[in-house]
């Protein structure tokens, strides 16, 4: 094994902690309380939009702003959608926290391995929380969909990152993730070996099926070394 990819979001650093704080300041600037149920519904409507994507039902660009306006339609709150869009996405770039064990199997691999981050997202988002953590250290390179112009699992995006990396073997590559849907659809699509990061110990779906699945990043080093 030379090549490893690791999602970022919910598999190096912890989004759904950053997500909740990131609405909860925006609900709050919109004068809309921040209530435990709020919350967990902008998370299943934004799970939701970022499928229609992933099956090509929708652009970027609608999902980003139909997230909040389904949320507020339901809340019955009038607010300009892009409005809020915007300043979520501008809390959401401050700041950070890590996965348990994220900062220790960067250092475990990336003297062993040749990693790469690939990650679906904005890059202005992306790259502030990459620099925030200081992680941009341990990798190759960064693929950030929107600049590949592609998303996970389009077999586009893995393309792309691909014919960046010089004499790069799919063979000798290992995507690793927490997104059935993203990543290990996405690896499959593109050839690759992938490794399921499923902490929460959710259960399997017989139409994604990955190669290998851990539930703690502290799983990782010893597999790869039997691979």
């Amino acid at each position: 094994m030379r090549s490893i990819f690791l999602d970022l979001d919910d598999t190096i650093l912890d989004f759904r902690r950053a997500e909740r704080q990131a609405l909860s300041r925006t609900l709050e600037h919109f004068r809309v309380a921040p209530a435990p149920a709020v919350l967990d519904r902008y998370h299943e409507l934004n799970r939701r939009q970022w499928e229609l994507l992933e099956e090509g039902k929708l652009t970027r660009p609608q999902v980003l702003v139909r997230r909040f306006q389904l949320l507020f339609d339901e809340l019955g709150v009038r607010a300009d959608p892009e409005a809020v869009c915007q300043r979520y996405e501008e809390q959401l770039a401050r700041g950070h926290f890590f996965v348990p064990g994220a900062l220790e199997l960067l250092e475990a691999l990336h003297t062993q391995y040749d990693l790469y981050l690939a990650t679906n997202g904005t890059p202005e988002v992306q790259n502030s929380r990459i620099q925030s953590a200081g992680i941009a250290r341990y990798f190759r390179n960064i693929f950030i969909s929107e600049q590949l112009g592609a998303y996970k699992p389009s077999p586009a995006f893995f393309q792309a990152c691909f014919r960046a990396i010089p004499d790069f073997d799919p063979a000798e590559a290992l995507m690793v993730g927490d997104s059935l849907t993203s990543d290990i659809r996405g690896a499959r699509n593109a050839g690759l070996r992938s490794c399921w990061y499923d902490p929460q110990r959710l259960p399997p779906r017989p139409d994604i099926v990955p190669d290998y699945t851990i539930h703690a990043l502290s799983e990782l080093p010893p597999l790869l070394a039997r691979l």
